[in-house]
């Protein structure tokens, strides 16, 4: 393939492209609004392929411009969980319009694989898009509607609580985020207090948090069973569109990671013991830089957060800087940690605008660059895809998607500088990282093994569960480390977990994605325009080809067999070597 540079107009352009179906003036008030463009698109009369390709995208953009909407919504809710307003104008979308839409998608669904025209697409453009449009009528059931509107509503409540989350520490009330970074102080004492603090923290909510997983829990799996599944974790691998692994095949890659990258990570424990002269490491010990100097603080405030990040993409492609300050133009990023906010980071395409928004909470920590970073990386992702046709084209699986972002945090390395301007800071904080790369792994080992358990024994007890997540917690994570006198608080650990919550399933995607980053990482290291090249124009594929295709053209292979990851993680280990 020929790398193409990306026009200028992705990253610039601030105006939502006009709207060829839908009204200018058009807006989500409620569903008497929305209801007669699905009645037109369910009736319309087509006659000819050219017509057929005209009906998808007038369905695209009404879905494009319900999409955008319904981020907004969202977007406003977590930026203030404790707006009320915000939260009932999301929860308004979730209950009122989405269970009205889904019959009509549904019925769009049919109409479009039944046409006699269908033959006539462009097989090499629409082949991927027919596919999961076959997909999603194979599993749709409307008795299952008005148990998503309540999912929906029930997983709203695991914003609230954690972002209500606090603690106290020197007399000060302090968000979670910003105790976290205590873990990182050379006094021992300090980092002990900062960590207890927040465990016992979480303790408090931990029983309101079980009672919410198991009422989500109940209430998926009578989704799975009404759509003919056994659980619900055969569910979402057809929901999810994973057409290129199976069930087994990620159990399989749980055992590579325990093989191959649990061991390093045992072995990094053992050296980080020495390094600080302990007896033993206790939970608290992880995060403090081995050299006993203070935390690295590469920046002050979101702002400059912002303007460092933005010099990093110059660097690597001005195209890259440019996206950002766009972003930055609209206004489309909430970056400080502040009591109210929802936990983690994201960032959220806006369909029709195609310019995205990015949430996180910054507190002035290297793990808040690599987030930047890392949704930057997704962010460029949204800029690439924003002039494809279809809205199903700029939305790729999680194995894609995270691809770009964890791939954006590693070829950023050789312009770390920017953050740290010490050598010696430098060097600290790419070894930090690099060791954070590999723990990726065993976590997310942990957490989509648990998952797969959870939902296989959809009638467990909570004692079940915890002593389930125990028995994993210790097989892939902190073998070296010792929990005495904290045994009440392992238990509960798997509750940060947003994912499981919120989206359930979406997680092995980021240990697929980062044997992907790592190998782009690696291409970069011996030829960092092309591996660049490579990179972006895989992602401005979208989801018009397979995840294969896509990783081919980044000049990669989607492949987490035992001997790949041993060769990539043998691979990140030697780089840490030569710092």
């Amino acid at each position: 393939m020929t790398p193409t540079a990306p026009s200028p107009d992705l990253a610039t352009d601030t105006q939502r492209p006009p709207r060829h179906y839908l009204p200018e003036t058009f807006t989500v008030t409620d569903w008497a609004t929305i209801e007669p463009y699905f009645m037109e698109l369910r009736d319309r009369e087509i006659g000819s392929a050219a017509e057929l390709e005209r009906w998808l995208l007038s369905r695209s953009e009404l879905e494009a411009a319900l999409s955008e909407d319904l981020a907004w919504r969202y977007i406003r809710m977590t930026c203030d969980t404790q707006d009320q307003g915000r939260t009932e104008a999301f929860q308004y979308f979730v209950n009122e319009i989405e269970p009205n839409v889904a019959p009509y998608d549904h019925a769009l669904n049919e109409k479009m694989m039944a046409s006699e025209l269908l033959p006539g697409l462009d097989p090499a453009r629409y082949r991927v898009f027919i596919r999961s449009v076959r997909q999603a009528l194979a599993i749709y059931r409307p008795e299952n509607i008005p148990l998503k509107t309540e999912i929906s509503t029930q997983q709203q409540q695991y914003a609230a609580l954690a972002g209500a989350m606090t603690v106290t520490l020197d007399g000060e009330e302090i968000t979670l985020p910003r105790a976290a970074d205590r873990l990182k102080s050379p006094d021992r004492t300090v980092r002990e207090t900062a960590w207890r603090a927040i465990q016992e923290r979480r303790l408090q909510d931990a029983k309101p948090l079980d009672e919410l997983f198991s009422r989500l829990i109940g209430l998926r799996h009578q989704v799975a069973l009404n759509a003919g599944f056994a659980n619900f974790r055969d569910y979402m691998f057809a929901a999810l569109g994973r057409f290129d692994y199976t069930p087994q095949d990620t159990l399989d890659f749980h055992r590579a990671i325990r093989e191959t990258v649990v061991p390093l990570i045992d072995n990094l424990d053992l050296e980080r013991r020495q390094d600080l002269a302990l007896a033993e490491l206790r939970p608290w010990d992880l995060d403090v830089d081995v050299s006993g100097k203070a935390p690295l603080r590469p920046f002050e405030t979101g702002a400059e957060l912002l303007e460092k990040t933005i010099t990093v993409f110059d660097r690597l492609d001005p195209f890259l800087g440019q996206c950002l300050r766009t972003m930055r133009q609209m206004g489309n990023l909430d970056l400080e940690s502040r009591k109210g906010k929802a936990p983690g980071g994201y960032n959220y395409p806006l369909d029709e605008t195609g310019v995205p928004f990015i949430f996180m909470n910054a507190t002035s920590s290297l793990r808040d660059v690599v987030t930047m970073l890392h949704e930057g990386g997704h962010a460029v992702h949204s800029f690439l895809t924003r002039r494809l046709p279809l809205a199903a084209d700029k939305h790729p699986p999680s194995e894609v998607a995270e691809l770009a972002s964890m791939s954006m945090e590693l070829i950023s390395l050789d312009h770390w500088d920017v953050f740290f301007t010490d050598a010696d800071e430098l060097r600290r904080a790419k070894k930090t990282h690099l060791e954070s790369v590999l723990e990726t792994f065993p976590w997310v080992a942990t957490i989509d093994k648990f998952q797969h358990w959870i939902y296989e024994h959809p009638t467990h007890t909570e004692a079940e569960r915890h002593q389930q997540w125990v028995q994993l917690f210790d097989e892939f994570n902190q073998r070296t480390v010792s929990w005495q006198g904290l045994e009440h608080i392992k238990p509960f650990l798997w509750q940060k977990q947003l994912h499981l919550y919120e989206v359930p399933f979406y997680y092995i995607e980021y240990a697929m994605a980062q044997l992907g980053a790592i190998a782009v990482w690696r291409n970069y290291r011996q030829n960092p325009q092309a591996a660049l090249a490579g990179y972006q124009r895989a992602l401005a594929l979208g989801y018009t080809a397979p995840i294969g295709d896509i990783y081919a053209a980044a000049d990669i292979r989607f492949d987490f067999s035992t001997e790949y990851l041993r060769t990539l993680a043998d691979f990140v280990r030697d780089e840490m070597d030569k710092l």
